[in-house]
């Protein structure tokens, strides 16, 4: 018995049906991509092209085409070298800090005890804080006069007297450290205890019935399973840490003697102090590299570390 023949509007319609779900797809697809060509694309181009210019805030209208000039500048600026040093290591420490601090609450809350949901609901209050707040909080803090952290220091012998810990250069650094890891270290808690919920609860019965110690079962079992959530974590504490501002300008604006003078600070004092609008561009193109390097970074390690998880 032989099949009817399809008719022919039957298959114009089959035809046309991959042509209206791809003009279906561009519809949902085009308003992001305006979005990102009128607040993302054009002005990075702006800010591109102003970095190629000698342009003064008092005038912006009037740009001064310099080429490179604004890079080779900055390049060969001490002060420059000193905030780029500065924030790789604010960034490192953030990254490392806050994952290592996050990572260990995120073990003690994944385990069953009395008054886990509260103890849960209040290591979350940093990251629910204002960093404003946060900063205008451990400014108090730091204070010579009357700053906790001066009296502490003085009543454990740590300092003969009082002094603000933001104005010391060896301190500064430090300092902010901490505020910065005290607020966002929640975050990263958050996260991993996310994470650690996903873990099968078998393996971990199984490798404890195989005679598995704590340690054992977390490289074997957890780990695996957290850590492209980890490393998805590392990326964006990354990049916030490398355009955080406005805890550091609260806190030392870049003092004492730059020691705390990151990218991003170094950007606005340029702008808005040195009225250059054209090195500060430059400034920012040349951080706007080091985020996008680090993503690049970050996605061709994770295909590495597929990669090397899919030939076992």
């Amino acid at each position: 018995m032989t099949r009817p023949a399809q008719s022919q509007p039957q298959a114009a319609d089959q035809a046309a049906a991959p042509d209206r779900s791809r003009w279906t797809a561009a519809v949902f697809v085009a308003p992001v991509v305006l979005y990102l060509l009128a607040f993302q694309f054009y002005p990075l181009a702006q800010q591109f092209y102003l970095s190629l210019t000698d342009t003064s805030l008092l005038n912006p209208s009037r740009q001064t085409f310099v080429g490179l000039e604004n890079y080779r500048d900055i390049l060969s600026d001490p002060e420059f070298h000193q905030a780029l040093r500065v924030t790789v290591v604010y960034t490192l420490v953030c990254v490392a800090g806050s994952i290592l601090l996050g990572l260990g609450a995120a073990l003690l809350l994944d385990r069953p005890f009395r008054g886990r949901g509260i103890a849960r609901a209040l290591v979350t209050i940093p990251w629910a804080a204002p960093p404003v707040a946060a900063a205008l909080i451990f400014v108090w803090l730091y204070n010579a006069q009357y700053g906790l952290v001066s009296r502490a220091s003085q009543a454990l012998g740590l300092s003969a007297g009082g002094f603000n810990w933001l104005d010391e250069p060896s301190f500064a650094l430090p300092a902010i450290l901490v505020t910065t890891l005290w607020q966002i270290f929640p975050f990263s808690a958050v996260v991993i205890l996310a994470a650690l919920q996903g873990v099968p609860s078998e393996l971990r019965e199984a490798a404890v019935i195989d005679g598995a110690d704590r340690l054992s079962v977390f490289k074997a079992v957890v780990w695996p399973t957290i850590r492209p959530t980890v490393a998805l974590l590392a990326l964006l504490i990354t990049v916030w840490s490398l355009r955080r501002f406005d805890v550091i300008w609260i806190m030392t604006q870049g003092g004492p003697l730059g020691e705390t003078n990151t990218l991003v600070i170094d950007l606005y004092r340029r702008a808005f102090v040195y009225l250059d609008l054209g090195r500060a561009a430059a400034v920012g193109i040349v951080g706007l590299a080091v985020a996008v390097l680090v993503t690049l970074v970050y996605f061709w390690a994770s295909r590495r570390a597929e990669a090397a998880s899919g030939r076992r």
